[in-house]
């Protein structure tokens, strides 16, 4: 405990030196979570890094995320507390693969998740979050859709749209391990239970809940609810937000093992070395930048 305070304190230090802020995603440790000046999902996030007027942006959150707050606010430095925080879903395409799903569907608009890289952003239509997948896809013009990276958002979405969505195969790792049989256990344990799952779990687990919602949806959601007890289908650390802003309400993880490694990598000792060195500073080549950017900008236009 003495160890985490003097952490703090080092942070509170180190953010006034920088001018920084700290942002964090609601995956991450809840120490983590409490030192920061915001937390939220991929949208929320994006959004607070519009125009913030700080020295020095700390991201408590995955590479990708750090990309864009760097691509959206180039004149602050970002940094990531940890180098190899990234995002296996991400990872599962890569910008030759992007280009000849392109050239097999040449009608169809790109719309890229949010968890991809820069490259492949700057290779999209428009981005879109787990938020905002569907107002996404009906913005564009085209009635072909190819989505990329995750087949399970992407499934979820072509159910809410009337355009052709073709699927790219990528996955959350995290998300796509829970099966049905889980949900129906979880379930059988508590009757009474609201079951809230990410639009990223597979189409029959989404099938079994009452709602499939974004982490920022799941916090009105529940905010906003009379239920009293729920089931909570996505990373372990949306735990702490939940019970934070509910006191008296009940909350579950849908299963043990629901935990993220790349987002459970920022520690407060990370964020302290990343502040005290410089270290790990996140930069998007320009020219990447500016195409991913447009993407991300009519993102947010629809948000």
């Amino acid at each position: 405990m003495d160890n985490l305070k003097q952490a703090r304190e080092k942070i509170a230090k180190l953010k006034k030196e920088l001018q920084a802020i700290i942002v964090a995603h609601n995956y991450q440790r809840p120490e983590v979570q409490d030192v920061a000046d915001f937390t939220g999902d991929s949208l929320e996030l994006a959004r607070k890094c519009v125009g913030i007027e700080a020295e020095v942006i700390v991201f408590c959150g995955v590479r990708f995320m750090a990309e864009t707050a760097a691509i959206l606010n180039p004149a602050s430095t970002v940094l990531l507390p940890h180098p190899d925080a990234g995002c296996p879903l991400a990872d599962t395409i890569g910008i030759e693969s992007l280009k000849q799903w392109k050239d097999r569907y040449p009608e169809a608009a790109v719309v890229a998740y949010v968890n991809t890289t820069a490259a492949i952003k700057a290779e999209s239509d428009i981005c879109c979050t787990s938020a905002n997948g569907v107002k996404a896809v009906n913005m564009v013009p085209n009635g072909e859709i190819l989505f990329v990276p995750d087949r399970n958002l992407g499934h979820y979405v072509s159910t809410k749209v009337s355009k052709r969505v073709i699927l790219y195969p990528g996955f959350c790792y995290v998300h796509d391990s829970v099966t049905a049989e889980q949900v129906i256990l979880a379930r059988q344990h508590y009757p009474q239970a609201k079951v809230l799952v990410h639009p990223e779990c597979r189409p029959e687990v989404i099938s079994l809940a009452d709602a499939a919602l974004s982490t920022s949806q799941m916090l009105r959601y529940t905010r906003e609810s009379n239920h009293k007890l729920f089931l909570i289908g996505t990373e372990k650390g949306m735990l702490y937000p939940l019970r934070k802003q509910n006191p008296e309400k009940e909350f579950h993880s849908m299963v043990n093992n629901f935990i993220c490694t790349d987002m459970k990598k920022t520690t407060l000792e990370t964020i302290v070395k990343v502040m005290q060195t410089m270290g790990n500073v996140v930069t998007v080549p320009e020219e990447i930048g500016v195409k991913a950017k447009q993407a991300i900008d009519k993102m947010l236009a629809i948000s």
